[in-house]
């Protein structure tokens, strides 16, 4: 089943550090927000991940949720969470679900040889467990903070019944 905006998160189930279940429908009634990376302990994954952790309190406060995904294992994880401080959980993707599920799974070049890599991509999921907003092949600069103005307005508008 496609990501479509508007529509329901097709079903997923996840462990996060912090031994975290994480479900389509764990976080319902909070807006949640999963970035998908490369890998853990790399330049523009640590700057990304550092962005978020510097606006981690700006998020909690406008009432979203952060996950970060990669198919990096628990170990890596809990490695990268730690050495960052991260105040948020990151999912271990290793089977590669959620990156096949969310179409973040890109051929990509590197060193001259065809590689399987993930896409920098960020989604935001509404309270209603609807897809609000989505960031497909992102560069890191300035990213987080369109997520968070895409959190502010998203409280800003109000629910339909």
């Amino acid at each position: 089943m496609a990501i479509v905006v508007n529509k329901p998160i097709p079903e997923f189930e996840s462990t996060a550090t912090g031994d975290i279940r994480v479900t389509n429908t764990s976080h319902l009634g909070h807006v949640v927000i999963l970035y998908f990376y490369p890998k853990d302990n790399t330049p523009g994954c640590t700057t990304e991940a550092m962005q978020f952790r510097d606006k981690y309190k700006d998020f909690v406060k406008a009432g979203a949720t952060v996950f970060g995904v990669s198919r990096d294992n628990m170990r890596s994880h809990e490695e990268f969470k730690t050495k960052l401080e991260l105040p948020f959980e990151l999912i271990a993707d290793t089977e590669e679900k959620m990156c096949h599920m969310f179409g973040v799974v890109k051929n990509k070049i590197m060193y001259g040889k065809k590689v399987k890599g993930i896409e920098r991509s960020t989604f935001l999921i509404g309270a209603d467990g609807l897809l609000k907003e989505e960031w497909r092949g992102l560069k890191v600069p300035g990213h987080v903070d369109d997520v968070l103005r895409a959190v502010k307005e998203l409280q800003k508008t109000p629910a339909l019944a």
